[in-house]
């Protein structure tokens, strides 16, 4: 009860302030904001919104920022989005600074939702920038990992909505079951790739979570961590150098980043370029091979261990 009326409560201080960003948004209608007595649940990146999604079901109204396809790197968050993030009981998103602009907007004091990073409960491998040591914001390239941050949804949501409790437990224990498969799944599949051949190659550095836990070694990108880095010509030349050095049978492309450096790079070193392109930092568009986050992970092993010269087996969810 009292959760419910601070609920109510929130909603009705907020309602000046949502007019007023619908005057700056040019009074677009925002989706989602369905029944009010439904938790009002937004996501940032299409990963969380998934997993939330299937989580929440019925029992919460959900509506995701990011739409498929879209880099979380570079998002410059819209007026539209401040309306949702106003609108929230709660707002779940990734956290180690993946989505930078929604960041800065969630933690603006007009949003009185509450807040959490999902992909903090994964203890983070490091990367180095400037001389520093910083979380990698990835943390989705294990399956295993998506089981903590299933988890994590599934109890944030409980507690901001009891009494669905039972609704949330069954459809996260379902997807954890998949998580579970499809974890030892890939770990299977990467196994039929020779050994000398497990070294992956991308456009930027999205898989150091995928490689650690499946066996493959990070062996170059052309970019780090954040895609608003620019390669220089010296970078490409290197990796060009280094991949002519190591005997790279193939090297990947990424879905949410413009191929061209990347097919320039595999033309120069002369190593192939692999037909199916890595999703990295969202899932895919409706209808395509990684419109989910299962389907992404399934997608990508594929597309590696049949261009790394490995031994692909289709998987198959056993319920």
């Amino acid at each position: 009860m009292l959760n419910q009326q601070l609920k109510l409560t929130r909603r009705w201080f907020l309602a000046a302030g949502v007019g007023l960003s619908l005057l700056i948004g040019g009074c677009e209608a925002v989706s989602g904001g369905g029944d009010s007595d439904q938790l009002q649940v937004v996501s940032t990146s299409t990963i969380i919104a998934d997993l939330t999604a299937r989580i929440g079901g019925e029992e919460i109204e959900h509506q995701g920022i990011l739409q498929p396809g879209a880099d979380p790197h570079v998002y410059e968050p819209t007026p539209r989005d401040s309306v949702a993030l106003e609108q929230a009981d709660l707002i779940l998103y990734n956290g180690f600074n993946l989505e930078p602009g929604l960041i800065k907007l969630i933690e603006s004091t007009g949003v009185q939702a509450d807040k959490y990073a999902v992909g903090e409960v994964v203890e983070p491998l490091k990367f180095e920038y400037q001389g520093q040591q910083e979380p990698d914001p990835h943390v989705w390239g294990s399956a295993t990992n998506a089981i903590a941050m299933t988890e994590a949804i599934r109890d944030r949501l409980i507690e901001l909505s009891p009494e669905n409790e039972a609704e949330f437990r069954a459809n996260a224990e379902r997807l954890i079951r998949e998580l579970q498969q499809v974890d030892q799944w890939i770990t299977e599949q990467i196994a039929t790739i020779p050994e000398n051949q497990r070294q992956l190659v991308t456009t930027h550095d999205a898989f150091q979570y995928y490689t650690n836990a499946y066996g493959l070694e990070m062996a170059g990108t052309l970019i780090g961590i954040s895609t608003e880095e620019q390669p220089s010509a010296q970078t490409v030349k290197k990796l060009v150098n280094e991949l002519k050095q190591r005997q790279i049978s193939a090297i990947f492309a990424e879905t949410t980043i413009n191929p061209q450096l990347i097919k320039t790079v595999a033309e120069e070193a002369g190593v192939q370029l692999a037909p199916q392109e890595l999703y990295s930092d969202s899932i895919g568009a409706p209808g395509s091979k990684g419109d989910s986050y299962i389907k992404m992970l399934v997608a990508n092993t594929e597309s590696i261990v049949k261009s790394l010269g490995g031994d692909y087996q289709t998987f198959s969810f056993d319920e």
